[in-house]
């Protein structure tokens, strides 16, 4: 059996062939139009990172319901319209043999604020943030839960039909699916909550739903995480639990995260930069150490995303059987070709631009302040100062929040 590295073709279960192991993790865009709906900007952006070379591109949350948003700018797919923008920001995106997933989610109780001052969730239980963030958040009925379902299948039947290669169900950091799953957040007591399995039933229905409505060779993903990395949260045991559920409900391929807003492992890997030592997988890839006891439990593909930079580290992993493919996320905001260059040799390593920009939480406004750059045809910023980004990703985000139309908030 010849081991596989970066450039290897793999096959998922149901049977739609990957022409490598790189994806292009999914990245929030901020590009949709007043109504939310896709733009020539995800066409030019998508277009280019498909040229980029990675075998399967996911997309920044496209979101099932216009009222909750993850971000003023998200695209959704909402009885707003937009097929026919939709059709082209697929065509674009699965150029060059390129897979491309439409990661499609519900913000839940981290809907910001700016976009609705009184979100949902599955209980009444506020985020541990400052309220100027988010709003106190009311619990879903029992009704509106099978309508989030509903909102979901929806959403990925529309993605089939425009052209998307698959979908990948948004079920970490902390957005409502991820809700559901932690016992912090969700404190039901009708069959949504308390157990486990009655806090995975969400997910599961969802997952089902879109199964039974999109077929049984359409690719569907799910973003999990390995932990919420909080005492009394979605434990890394629960994670087990929940994969092997997922195997027999036919999912195509895992995405391994962690954290969520009130602890963002996901933003900084699940172990502090300080505490990772040894190979360097171990000091690239934030959640490698749980991708192992998935492995154990599942034999659904598996992907994890979180600072892999080096081919070595890649095809390392890879080589171990641990995983099945590498995300890459903010290297790509800046060289877009950066998996090409990977697989063919002509760089050893993406460059890492977080570790350039001070201050550090100016990284999230650099990154996407360069993803609009690219997405408007020109050539991304490499000079942008961090106190610059986070000016102009304020004034960005606020211009967009404003410029929403016809949103009905309950």
């Amino acid at each position: 059996m010849t081991t596989p590295d970066i450039a290897s073709s793999f096959t998922l279960p149901c049977g739609v062939k990957v022409k490598n192991r790189i994806a292009k993790a999914p990245m929030t865009e901020g590009l949709a139009d007043p109504m939310n709906r896709a733009t020539k900007r995800h066409e030019t952006l998508y277009g280019k990172w498909a040229e980029g070379g990675s075998g399967i591109l996911i997309t920044g949350n496209v979101q099932v319901d216009r009222r909750f948003l993850e971000r003023p700018g998200n695209v959704v797919i909402d009885n707003n319209g937009g097929l026919e923008e939709l059709r082209a920001f697929a065509k674009a995106g699965t150029a060059n043999g390129t897979l491309l997933f439409m990661q499609i989610g519900h913000a839940g109780r981290q809907t910001p604020r700016r976009v609705n001052p009184v979100p949902v969730a599955p209980s009444e239980i506020p985020m541990t943030l400052p309220d100027a963030a988010f709003g106190r958040p009311r619990a879903l009925s029992a009704e509106e839960v099978k309508d989030v379902i509903r909102r979901f299948t929806h959403v990925a039947s529309v993605a089939k039909e425009a052209g998307f290669s698959g979908v990948q169900v948004h079920g970490a950091h902390g957005y409502l699916i991820s809700e559901f799953l932690s016992p912090l957040a969700n404190q039901r007591t009708d069959k949504w909550g308390g157990s486990l399995e009655n806090r995975a039933r969400l997910l599961r229905e969802t997952v089902r739903s879109i199964r039974a409505a999109a077929g049984p060779d359409f690719p569907i993903s799910v973003k999990l995480n390995s932990s919420d990395f909080q005492k009394g949260g979605f434990s890394h045991d629960e994670c087990l639990q929940v994969v092997k559920w997922l195997e027999e409900d036919s999912v195509d391929l895992l995405e391994i995260s962690g954290g969520n807003y009130e602890n963002p492992a996901m933003m900084i890997g699940g172990r502090g930069a300080d505490e990772i030592r040894g190979t360097t997988i171990a000091r690239e890839a934030y959640f490698m150490d749980y991708a192992k006891g998935i492995r154990a439990a599942t034999k659904v593909p598996l992907m994890v995303t979180g600072g892999f930079r080096s081919r070595e580290a890649m095809n390392a992993a890879l080589a171990e059987g641990n995983i099945d493919v590498i995300g890459i996320g903010r290297p790509l905001c800046v060289d877009w070709d950066a998996p090409a260059k990977l697989i063919s040799g002509e760089i050893d390593t993406a460059k890492a631009y977080e570790r350039e920009i001070s201050p550090s939480k100016a990284a999230l406004g650099w990154f996407c302040l360069n993803i609009i750059r690219i997405a408007d045809g020109k050539e991304p910023d490499r000079t942008m100062t961090g106190d610059q980004a986070i000016t102009a990703y304020l004034e960005n985000e606020e211009a967009t929040a404003s410029a929403l139309q016809d949103r009905v908030l309950d």
